[in-house]
This record gives C-alpha cells, sequence and structure tokens, in this order.
C-alpha cells in the first residue's frame, strides 16, 4: 500500500521530447497503485504514440475535445470530477501560457479549467525558453492561483546546449505528487532541523573508524516533514541516500563537523532530530599519510567525540529535541537511561541486533520514551511510517501541554 494505491490520476502530456519520460513515470504511477487515464495533446502524439500509454495505463488514451469515440466533449467534466490529481509532465511553455490566460482549445487544457483537484505542472524546455520573461510571468501566474510547477532540472539539452529546461527525474516528480496529495499539514510552521547517516573519523588519509548506518532513517524523516508541511534542514553523514528535494542538505563527515552544521542551524530550528549514528571515539591523532601496513598488529589510542545530542538538549530554547537509542540488548533500560542523562523530550529506541530492522533495513521497530513518562511500543513497519508515528507523538505531546514541555 502506497499513498497513490487508488488515487485517480490524470496524466498531461505535451508536444516536447521529454515525452517520453512520462512512460516511465505512467509506469511507477501505477505501480503504486494509482489508476491512470492518460490525455496528450496532438504535437504529443508526434513523439509517443497513443499505443504506448494504452498499454501502460490499460485505458484509453484522450487526446481529440470531438472524438466521437469517447464522447470527449462530456468527459472531460467526468474527469475533472473523479481524479485526485492532474499532473501535466512534460508541460511546455506554450501548455503554461495557456494554462496561465485560461486558453481552452483542446482536450487538456479545457480538463485544465473544469478541474478543482490539485495541478502538478512540471515544464521541460530550451534554457532560454525558460529564462524568457513570458514564461516566467506566466508561471508565477500559476503559483499565485495554488498550481504547484516545478523548475526544471539543469543539464544537457534537446538542443545540445546544457542549461536549466531538462524534465526532472521522475522520483522527484513523484515526490511532488506525493506532497501535493498529503492529506495533513500539521507540521507548517515547523522548522526541523534532522542529522542522519553515519559519522566518519579518519585514522589516515585512506582508513576511517565508522559504522553500518545507512541514512535512511533521517532521509525518511526529512521526506515525513516536508509531506506534512515543514521546513527540513538535513545534517547527514556520508551515505547513498539521496536528499529529498526541499530540504536544505548539509553534508558532513566528522563528528565534530556535525556539530558545528547543528549549532549552525540550532536557534531556528523548533524540532530538532538527532537520528544519526555519531561515531563515540576518533583516533587521537590521524596520520597525515597513509600509514604502513604492520604484520604485527595496531594499537589505536582513542578520544571521545562530541557529545552533540547532550549538548543540543542542555542549549535549547523552545526546541522540542528527539534522539535515537540504537542498541542490541536492555534496550528499553538503556534508552531510558540516555534519556533521562541527556534531558530530551522523546527518546527513539531499537534493537539494531534484530534481522531486517535498524542499520541498512526498509523497516524499522521501535520503542518511544518521553521524559514526562510515556511509553510506546511500535510494530515493525517501514521507516517512512516510524517516521511519521515519530511526528504523531512529538505533536500529541505539544498538543497534551505536560508541565514544561516546549511549546
Amino acid at each position: 500500500m502506497t499513498q497513490l494505491t487508488g488515487k485517480e490520476i490524470i496524466l498531461g502530456v505535451t508536444g516536447s521530447i521529454a515525452a517520453y519520460k512520462a512512460v516511465y513515470l505512467l509506469r511507477e504511477l501505477t505501480r503504486q497503485g494509482a489508476g491512470v487515464t492518460v490525455v496528450t495533446t496532438q504535437h504529443a502524439q508526434k513523439f509517443v504514440g497513443p499505443l504506448t500509454f494504452r498499454t501502460l495505463s490499460g485505458r484509453p488514451v484522450l487526446a481529440d475535445l470531438f472524438d466521437p469515440a469517447t464522447d470527449a466533449a462530456v468527459e472531460h467534466v467526468e474527469l475533472a470530477q473523479k481524479c485526485h490529481a492532474l499532473v501535466v509532465a512534460p508541460a511546455t511553455a506554450n501548455l503554461l501560457a495557456k494554462a496561465a490566460h485560461g486558453i481552452a482549445d483542446d482536450f487538456l487544457t479545457t480538463l485544465l479549467l473544469a478541474t478543482r483537484s490539485p495541478v502538478l505542472m512540471v515544464p521541460a524546455m530550451d534554457a532560454g525558453m525558460w529564462d524568457h520573461p513570458a514564461v516566467r510571468d506566466n508561471v508565477a501566474t500559476l503559483r499565485s492561483r495554488g498550481v504547484a510547477v516545478l523548475d526544471p532540472d539543469v543539464g544537457k539539452l534537446a538542443s545540445g546546449r546544457a542549461g536549466t529546461g531538462r524534465l526532472p527525474e521522475v522520483d522527484v516528480i513523484l515526490e511532488a505528487l506525493h506532497r501535493l496529495l498529503s492529506p495533513v499539514k500539521d507540521l507548517a510552521g515547523d522548522r526541523v532541523l534532522i542529522t542522519g547517516g553515519p559519522t566518519r573519523e579518519p585514522l589516515d588519509p585512506v582508513r576511517f573508524l565508522s559504522n553500518r548506518s545507512s541514512g535512511k532513517m533521517g532521509v525518511a524523516l526529512a521526506l515525513a516533514a516536508l509531506r506534512r508541511g515543514a521546513e527540513v534542514v538535513l545534517v547527514s553523514g556520508p551515505t547513498s541516500q539521496a536528499p529529498p528535494s526541499g530540504a536544505v542538505f548539509v553534508p558532513v563527515e566528522t563528528a565534530e563537523e556535525m556539530r558545528e552544521a547543528v549549532l549552525q542551524h540550532l536557534a531556528q530550528a523548533t524540532i530538532v532530530i538527532k537520528a544519526a549514528a555519531v561515531g563515540d571515539y576518533r583516533p587521537r591523532e590521524a596520520s597525515p599519510v597513509k600509514m604502513p601496513s604492520k604484520q604485527g598488529g595496531l594499537t589505536l589510542e582513542l578520544a571521545p567525540t562530541p557529545d552533540i545530542l547532550k549538548e543540543v538538549a542542555a542549549r535549547k530554547g523552545d526546541q522540542f529535541i528527539v534522539g535515537f537509542a540504537a542498541e542490541t540488548q536492555d534496550v528499553r533500560r538503556r534508552a531510558r537511561e540516555k534519556q533521562e542523562a541527556k534531558r530530551v523530550d522523546l527518546m527513539v529506541a531499537n534493537d539494531v541486533s534484530q534481522a531486517g530492522i535498524g542499520f541498512d533495513a526498509d523497516d524499522n521497530q521501535v520503542t518511544l520514551l518521553d521524559r514526562w513518562g510515556g511509553l510506546i511500543e511500535l510494530p515493525k513497519m517501514p521507516k517512512l511510517d516510524v517516521a511519521n508515528a515519530v511526528f504523531d507523538r512529538i505533536l500529541s505531546l505539544r498538543a497534551a501541554k505536560p508541565a514544561h514541555i516546549p511549546r
């Protein structure tokens, strides 16, 4: 089950070389459980034929406003009434102009006027066109009316030149659609500071001390916060996880670099979530050159790294502070001890010794312990669901307003 399961989506496709990417978008929309009706312009069919869209969607492709076979003259009204969202990808400069000025001279532009569901426009065009004042004015007009318009990507264009105008990747479009369809924006007005991933402490220019954290939990927290309307700063150690679009992303490597980044953004945050697996120790001295291999073993002298969570909790004003405790035994007891010692508002504890949860897994199973004595055990679930459960708990505690709780 995904957020798109059972949703009715209209996919509008216009006459751009990027129309072929709409095929991949359609495939992913249907894979995530959405019912998709494709509406193309006549020019779009010069790039991708309707048979491709019909085969992947399992539905007729609509293009002609006066097609007697589909009774299209009135079908645009029915589609507008039953769809949950209308996505135009790619959206050409011509389509943006028509939409901004209310021109309805084909099926797609007529549908745009008839629908009252959320609309997402995904432009694709040459850089010179995207930068033209008329196009920028049309985009500003659409956004002022509540239409979501993505900025195009930067890269090599069909003209052979490089610039801003490429259609964003499918995962970026899907994430924008998820946020558009998010049922609640209960974090609107919050600025959430999140840490994720591991830290690395260098032994020499080649070797380092680190841990198995994948960064997936931090990204899930950032995604959940963004979908619920928050501004997000994600400070992350080295990880293969791509930061979610819309988040301020601060890449770091060592624990000290993470500390500096967190303290830099702390004053503006209303919620701080320390999900990173920060290394507890670093080599007391790192070699400036690669150490030679030694057959007789190696002894390292280690020094503690800064306790970022404890320092943040000590410095906090009205922020709500959340920590993560990854344990392998006596999970609840150790998490409660950490929560009390570090004086954080909420501790998220999980047993990383269990298969299929914790480090590098897509799922997690956690216990939420708050500083007012509350304890909630959650079942195993995807990390995005865990993230939403954490935010649900934060909001419920803030709403309950126990003594001395951050507002």
